[in-house]
């Protein structure tokens, strides 16, 4: 808009959108949303804080609707009123993922791992389980702290370790894995795989037991992204796998697969991996947002709980693949634009445009 001429007028509609769903940042649509009562109509009636989210995060394909706390109509639309329940509709969704969008981009990164759930085998139950790898260090009171699997006589047997996060939906940025090093044994062997592999997702049914002996498989459950392989080194130190871009996992479920074998054990011949520890980043989206799956269609309801920011990280994160912040200057125009205020400033009419206009650049 210049000198209160708006620029949307003399552009085909396609155009339009093209040039706004090429912005990479919540905080860039949220100045354009701020600008006038049209502009922010158009944002909201063309879906593009949706647009934003399904670029930045693919699962988000499977949301059938999004939903609020306490989330009914307000007031009452009289009868036929279709336009009405509608524009209800679509502002209610962007509100919902203007706020998902600035959560996945600014919400305090930290450990995500909940607890550990289960092991396809383990070696020497409960001193080698998986819930050791839970502990940073790989010696706790004079013992060693590890998870081993069973050993075998083919090294190209997977092993899989499975974790429940501490929120239904999380941004995984980066997953560190540390190699057992077994210090007790001649030679002090190191039992790392050759290669790992992370799957995301959840239970196809809630009634589903996390943890079943029987079953470690993934029969029971959805993977919603599945990372290409990352080479793994035979070395006795935390390995960092980061991820090419952050992934939100839907449904608080990561796998590791830690994919072939390298070290046979002397005393029996077999082959054996072993981990010491393992560690999650991310930005866990709860108590803002949480998710009510769809059985059997495997969609799932998007509910914003909360529109309230959480603390500020307590540490920082070298994460920059979606440059992973807001800008601080934008802070009033985000909360503006997530609360369905609009653009900053009273602006009714061409005049006053002129003197409240926020030009963008």
């Amino acid at each position: 808009m210049i000198n209160g001429v708006d620029f949307l007028n003399f552009l085909y509609h396609d155009l339009s959108i093209k040039i706004l769903t090429s912005l990479e940042e919540p905080s860039d649509l949220v100045s354009f949303s701020a600008v006038s009562r049209y502009w922010r109509h158009f944002v909201i009636k063309n879906g593009l804080c949706k647009h934003l989210c399904l670029r930045m995060f693919p699962q988000l394909s499977r949301v059938d609707h999004v939903n609020e706390l306490g989330g009914t109509a307000k007031g009452h639309a009289e009868a036929g009123s279709s336009n009405f329940i509608e524009w209800e509709a679509l502002e209610r969704e962007h509100r919902v993922y203007a706020f998902l969008a600035r959560g996945c981009l600014s919400f305090a990164v930290r450990e995500c791992i909940s607890e550990a759930i289960i092991a396809s085998s383990t070696d020497n139950y409960p001193e080698e389980s998986i819930d050791n790898t839970l502990e940073p260090r790989d010696r706790v009171a004079q013992r060693a702290s590890y998870w081993s699997s069973k050993g075998q006589s083919d090294p190209a047997v997977p092993e899989r370790l499975t974790y429940k996060l501490v929120a239904d939906l999380c941004v995984i940025t980066e997953i560190n894995i540390r190699p057992f090093q077994a210090y007790f044994q001649f030679g002090c062997p190191i039992y790392s795989a050759k290669s790992v592999r992370f799957r995301m997702g959840h239970l196809k049914s809630s009634m589903d037991n996390l943890v079943d002996e029987q079953d470690s498989g993934n029969d029971k459950f959805v993977w919603t992204y599945t990372s290409q392989e990352f080479p793994m080194a035979q070395e006795n130190r935390l390995q960092n796998f980061k991820i090419p871009e952050p992934i939100l996992c839907i449904g608080g479920i990561l796998q590791i697969e830690l994919l072939g074998r390298v070290q046979r054990q002397e005393m029996d011949g077999l082959f054996y991996i072993c981990v010491s520890h393992v560690q999650v980043m991310g930005r866990p989206l709860s108590p803002a947002f949480g998710i009510q799956m769809l059985e059997p269609s495997e969609k799932f309801v998007l509910e914003a709980l909360s529109y309230t920011q959480p603390n500020s990280p307590e540490q920082t994160s070298s994460v920059s693949s979606l440059q992973m912040r807001v800008r601080e200057s934008d802070e009033e125009e985000v909360i503006h634009l997530e609360y369905g205020y609009g653009y900053v400033g009273d602006i009714d009419d061409e005049e006053s445009d002129e003197e409240e206009v926020i030009h963008i650049e």
